[in-house]
Parts: C-alpha cells; structure tokens; sequence
C-alpha cells in the first residue's frame, strides 16, 4: 500500500478506560523518571564514553562517530561498560517543565513543586562563560564535521529552555523567568542570527559561526523571538525573526514537506522536524494575529498527516519509509494531532489511535516507553530526553483532553503522588 493510499484514522470517541489507561501511565512514567533523578541516556552521549579519556588516542573524530552511531543503533545497552553515566538533560528539564505546567493548569496535583525543581534546575544547568542566558546538551556533539564540546550552547536546546521557562511566567508568575527568556533571545539575535542577499536569513546550528539552514532551527528561534517581543514589545526582536521564518517558509517544497535543510547531505524528510515547523509556524501566527504563514501550515499538515501515518495508529520517522518507528515521533504526533484539532476535527481520534498503538508496542510495564521498532526487532532502551520527557507533555496534552480544565484551579483535584 503505497502512502496515498492509507485511510484516515477514524477512531472511536475517548472512552472513560482510555482517560484512566493515560492517567495511569503518566503516573508510572513520572514515577519513573523521578526515580531516576531526571537523568538518564541518550542516544548520541557515547561521547560520554569514558573510555575516550583512558585511552585518548581514540578520541578523535571517526572513533566517535562510529561509536555514537553504533551504540544508537545496538538493541543491547552497554553504556555501563563503556563508563557512561546517567545525567541531566537541559532540553529535558524544559520538556519536564512544560509538563509539569500544564498538569498545575489542569488542577493536577503532586506531594511537590515539580514545575519549581525544573525551573531551578534549568537555572543550575545553564552554560557558564556566556554573558547570556543559554544551555547545551550534556555531552559533545560529534556532527559529521564538528565536534560541539558538552554544554556548549545551541539554539535548540536555549529555544526550549526559554520556551518553558516563559509558559513558568506566563502561568506562575516567576519573576525570574522573563528576564532569562530575554537574556536567551537576545543570546539567539546577537550570536547566532545572520542574513544575506535577497531576504535569506537563519540562524547558526549546531554552533555559532555554522551558517548551514536548518529549517526547524529557524522556525524554532522565530517563534521564541516573536513570543519574547510579544511580552516585551521590543522591535529589535521581530524584524529577525519574520526574516528568518519568511525564508524558511518560503523553501516549502510543492508538495508541502520541508527537508531538513538545505545541503545536499540535508534532504531527508523526518516527522519530529516537521512537526516543530508546524508548531513554530502556528507559534508565529498566533502570536503576531497575522494569517502570512497560513497556506504553509495547511499544505504542510495536509504532507504531515498523509505521509507520517500508517493504519491501526503507528507513525513514520521518515515519509517514505515505515521503519523506524521511533518514541520521539510517536509523541510530537500527539502533541501535533492535537494542536491542529481546529484545522482537522478528526486530529483527537487520529492522536488516540497513536497513544493505543504505544501502548500496546512500546509501553514497559516497568515504567519507561521503548526507543524504537523496527522491522525485525525493538530497541528496549530507555532514553529521558528523547523518549520519556517527550511521551511525558505528550501523555500530559492528552489528559487535557479528557480532564477540562477547572477554573481558577481546583485544589482538591486528584495527586499524582506514588506509583499508582
């Protein structure tokens, strides 16, 4: 069955087992995740490997990639043997944060201030030696090209971070979020923007001074700035962002898709990428009340929902291929399905039918969601950042839809204490 011909999910409304089976599984997910101080693998941290600093002739660019590409692909965990620790993610702590956010909104209690532990730990986390607000992954970043030292800054992990810490102003108040989040776009403006001839224009990644276009980078940090010009009111925000987003909404392919970038080693279509354009898009809009990016958040969700879903509820990573199925896509379809509910009314039962299917193929009793399917076999590994701080907002935004959320709060809504 080629993709033009898979059906539109239509599922049956939420039933009452299914708003308990997602309440339950996101208890025993945070549970989990609290049980492992947040921290945890991932699936590019070889290059924690502290095999690199017993024998350091090995540290060089082709043993990292071949050992990163080895251990994300190996089925068999053995990142214990190759003395790589458990760690925090900052990326993780923002998707943590979301989450947690959205569970106070909806007047879901826990025995503890989950969303200020995360707020204090991006805090903690933030990348020192920069005169700016910023945060990068917590292990170097071997790219085909360069090596991103651990904790250098990126755009994508400051996107986040500030991303969640405005949702922690926004709804609580804090009156240290704000002026982070500025600190963090003005890092993303004066570092890493830059613009050409003929309205191009991004934003540096994977690091500053790499000038390569990178779609959902660019999507990402315009929203951010939009959405920090929006609280502030400062110009020197929106010009740069518009730019940059007019550009890369302007490289849409016909049929709607996005490649990940524009180098001819960038031409790969993903679902978690597009998903984020969308989103950012949406962001942007939404934002600004301008209706400029419209035709290209609906051909993009028309390429999205024709290409990235396979029947009975499992999602595509890429959009010619059924495998791998991965728990990062898995998740950024619920949270995309979702946020697009307007646009295609049918996107709840389609985002139900992805949870269902999870469930019944990735779901370890244990507490954790599995990384991959694939054709033959699954890669059981538990990764926090990729998998479960992802399925945590994702489980989070569909909880949301069977528990309205209570006005003014509801301090005698249900815990989430415990393993239950």
């Amino acid at each position: 069955m080629t993709t033009a011909e898979l059906p539109t999910i239509h599922s049956a409304p939420p039933a009452p087992a299914e708003a308990a089976l997602c309440e339950a599984t996101l208890r025993k997910l945070l549970a989990y995740c609290r049980e492992n101080d947040w921290a945890g693998y991932e699936p590019y941290d070889a290059t924690n490997s502290g095999i690199f600093t017993a024998l350091p002739f090995l540290n060089s660019r082709i043993p990292r990639l071949i050992l990163t590409q080895a251990m994300k692909r190996s089925p068999v965990d053995i990142r214990g043997l190759l003395l790589i620790k458990k760690t925090q993610n900052p990326k993780a702590i923002a998707i943590f944060l979301s989450a947690f956010l959205k569970l106070s909104q909806m007047g879901v209690a826990g025995e503890q201030d989950y969303a200020g532990l995360m707020i204090d730990r991006l805090i903690a986390l933030r990348t020192s030696g920069s005169p700016y607000w910023c945060w990068g992954y917590n292990f170097p970043w071997q790219t085909r090209t360069v090596l991103v030292p651990r904790w250098d800054p990126n755009l994508v992990c400051t996107a986040f971070a500030a991303g969640a810490l405005l949702d922690a102003y926004e709804q609580r108040g804090d009156a240290r979020c704000l002026p982070i989040a500025v600190s963090a776009a003005e890092y993303l403006l004066q570092e890493l923007f830059w613009s050409g001839e003929n309205g191009v224009a991004g934003f540096c990644y994977p690091m500053a001074g790499n000038r390569s276009q990178i779609h959902n980078a660019n999507f990402l940090a315009s929203a951010l700035l939009c959405r920090v010009y929006k609280h502030t009111g400062d110009k020197k925000f929106l010009a740069p962002a518009l730019q940059a987003a007019r550009h890369s909404a302007s490289q849409q392919r016909a049929d709607g898709s996005w490649a990940y970038g524009e180098s001819p080693r960038q031409q790969w279509v993903d679902n978690f990428h597009t998903g984020y354009n969308l989103s950012s898009l949406h962001s942007i809009a939404r934002l600004l009340g301008t209706s400029e990016f419209d035709g290209h958040i609906r051909r993009g969700l028309d390429f999205y929902r024709e290409h990235f879903f396979l029947p009975g509820g499992a999602v595509r990573y890429y959009h010619d291929r059924t495998y791998p199925i991965d728990a990062h896509c898995v998740a950024q379809s619920i949270l995309t399905l979702l946020e697009f509910q307007d646009v295609y009314p049918d996107s709840r039962s389609q985002a139900l039918s992805v949870f269902r299917w999870a469930m019944q193929h990735m779901w370890d009793e244990r507490g954790f969601f599995y990384f991959r399917v694939l054709r033959f076999f699954k890669n059981r590994i538990s990764y926090i950042r990729w998998t479960q701080a992802w399925m945590l907002l994702a489980l989070t935004a569909l909880l949301a839809e069977f528990r309205p959320l209570p006005a003014g709060g509801d301090s005698s809504a249900p815990s989430l204490r415990g393993n239950s």
